[in-house]
């Protein structure tokens, strides 16, 4: 279990982070056409892991766009955008943003990735939902980095994830 905070208050997820240098775990998230999509799908690529409470709060949205515009120059690399929201949802927000560069994947239907990643929050105001984590990967699903925003109402350090890669 960590402990983060939500506007300063302690709040708890149900376990840890993946370590660095561990392989990723396999997940089925499903995608905003509502076709499922697995870690194998995105093989030889590397990735940045964005998982967030929802699209629909400010820094959520902000993480998106900011991954969005960094992370689109980069060869060989996307960004995988993971919440609990509805697929409908982050299309409709990324629609509106004209954001292509990023993949939204829900995992509304089953909580095993977030439990899987140790990041599901299981008490307080967003129990049930993610915390904010980046998690970037190699292109064999090797995790580079891992961070869990300790409050998690404050952005990502973007540098620190993408000079992985």
């Amino acid at each position: 279990m960590a402990q983060i905070k939500l506007k300063g208050n302690p709040i708890n997820t149900i376990g840890s982070l993946p370590q660095v240098g561990s392989q990723a775990k396999d997940f089925s998230l499903v995608k905003t056409d509502l076709s499922t999509a697995s870690l194998n799908d995105f093989k030889g690529t590397q990735l940045v892991l964005n998982i967030f409470p929802s699209i629909d709060t400010g820094t959520c949205a902000t993480s998106v766009r900011k991954f969005n515009e960094k992370a689109s120059a980069l060869p060989n690399t996307k960004v995988i955008c993971i919440s609990r929201d509805l697929p409908f949802a982050m299309n409709r927000f990324c629609g509106a943003e004209g954001l292509e560069n990023v993949v939204n994947l829900s995992d509304f239907r089953d909580a095993s990735f977030g439990n899987d990643y140790g990041l599901t929050i299981v008490d307080g105001a967003l129990k049930g939902l993610h915390s904010r984590v980046v998690i970037v990967l190699d292109e064999n699903g090797i995790i580079k980095h891992a961070e869990q925003v300790e409050d998690i109402v404050d952005e990502p350090n973007y540098e620190n994830a993408l000079a992985v890669l």
